[in-house]
């Protein structure tokens, strides 16, 4: 087995320049500064299907993602939703909503579940009117 051949260092004049930085590149922040200081209790019973609905329009003191989130919680959308919108990880989330839910900026609810099995009294009357058609 023959080592391999060790190629020789470029001087820097040489090497190309970096590239350019591009509109879709973007200077990303630290998780902790989008949070804000840690303090409060932070025990939200938030899911991936928990529905945001917002209260009211942000605040001037709002931050950022918090003027997004209330721009975009004009209709119900799940964290899951408002995760991906916000290009932010899902824990982020929770920490932002559960701050913005102590200050009522926002309501949290339980998604609408269906039932497996329709009840017998509204199939019974669909068929009724049905048949008196």
């Amino acid at each position: 087995m023959t080592p391999p051949k060790r190629q020789r260092r470029q001087s820097q004049e040489h090497l190309p320049p970096p590239p350019a930085p591009t509109g879709k590149q973007k200077n990303p922040e630290r998780l902790f500064v989008v949070a804000g200081p840690d303090g409060g209790e932070r025990d939200g019973d938030l899911d991936l299907v928990t529905l945001i609905v917002a209260r009211a329009d942000p605040p001037p003191s709002a931050t950022p993602e918090q003027a997004a989130l209330l721009r975009l919680c004009t209709a119900p959308l799940s964290v899951a939703e408002l995760s991906a919108y916000l290009n932010l990880p899902f824990s982020m989330m929770t920490v932002v909503l559960t701050d913005m839910l102590t200050a009522g900026l926002v309501t949290a609810r339980a998604p609408i579940v269906r039932q497996a099995v329709a009840d017998r009294s509204i199939l019974e009357a669909v068929m009724h009117g049905l048949q008196k058609l």
